[in-house]
C-alpha cells in the first residue's frame, strides 16, 4: 500500500522559519524524485521544491534561498525547511514523487500571519 504523510505545520510569523516532513513508503520513495507542492484554496496545486534519488535540488524562483529541501533514503523521509516565511506562503504543503502520483496524503497547513 502506498502511503505519504506530511507532518509540521501550524502558525508562524512573518520572517519565521518552520519545516515539514513526509514519510513515504520506500517503494516509492527511493526510486523517485521527490517533491513538495502547495496549494490555495481555488488554485491548482504546484511545485515548490524537487530533489532527485541522488539528491540533486530545484526550487521555485519564489522560494529559492529560502527553502531547502533534504531526503533520507534510509527513513523514506523527505524534508522541507523553510526560513523567512512570508504571507504568501501559506498554503497546504504536500508531498509526492515528481512527477506526482494520483495518489495525496492529507497535506500539511502552513499559515504565515501576524
Amino acid at each position: 500500500q502506498v502511503t505519504l504523510v506530511e507532518s509540521g505545520g501550524g502558525l508562524v510569523q512573518p520572517g519565521g522559519s518552520m519545516s515539514l516532513s513526509c514519510v513515504a513508503t520506500m517503494n516509492i520513495f527511493r526510486p523517485n524524485a521527490m517533491a513538495w507542492y502547495r496549494q490555495t484554496p481555488g488554485e491548482q496545486r504546484d511545485l515548490v521544491a524537487r530533489i532527485s534519488p541522488s539528491g540533486t535540488t530545484t526550487y521555485v524562483d519564489s522560494v529559492k534561498g529560502r527553502f531547502t529541501v533534504s531526503r533520507d533514503n534510509t527513513k523514506s523521509t523527505l524534508i522541507l525547511h523553510m526560513t523567512n516565511l512570508q504571507p504568501e506562503d501559506t498554503a497546504v504543503y504536500y508531498c509526492n514523487t515528481n512527477p506526482p502520483l494520483r495518489l495525496w496524503g492529507q497535506g500539511a497547513q502552513v499559515t504565515v500571519s501576524s
